[in-house]
């Protein structure tokens, strides 16, 4: 699988929000999309942050989960990233040694250019295990 690049896997046009963006419209597009993670994105859309399923939990806990709250107070900031030309086993093993399950694709020119989940990398390899058993 080291020949198998994550630009193949990945998902395009991600679904994106910027840091000043408040909780609730965010829920509503990770509900709307289906997707379990957004990517917090600048102006020129750069990566800023991830905010995930799991960082709602915290919001609900937090019951804080008010409509003047932004994103930017619990995305994640310190992101692990992808470029399209690694390998989906660097993604994946990136994904276990970080205990992630998101992993933006990100290009120096080009800022966020897609989004790796564990979904993304399942479903590929299903793929993989339903064709060698045709």
């Amino acid at each position: 699988m080291d020949d198998i690049l994550v630009a193949r896997v990945m998902t395009s046009d991600p679904i994106t929000v910027t840091a000043d963006t408040y909780v609730e419209p965010a829920a509503n597009k990770l509900l709307d999309n289906g997707v379990g993670s957004l990517i917090v994105v600048d102006d020129d859309g750069n990566l800023e942050g991830i905010l995930t399923t799991t960082d709602f939990v915290k919001i609900v806990a937090a019951s804080k989960p008010k409509a003047e709250t932004k994103v930017e107070r619990y995305m994640s900031t310190d992101v692990t990233t992808a470029s399209a030309q690694d390998s989906i086993a660097e993604a994946a093993e990136k994904m276990i040694d970080h205990g992630i399950h998101h992993l933006p694709v990100v290009d120096d020119e080009e800022g966020v250019i897609g989004i790796v989940s564990t979904t993304d990398l399942a479903a590929y390899i299903s793929g993989l295990q339903t064709k060698k058993a045709r």
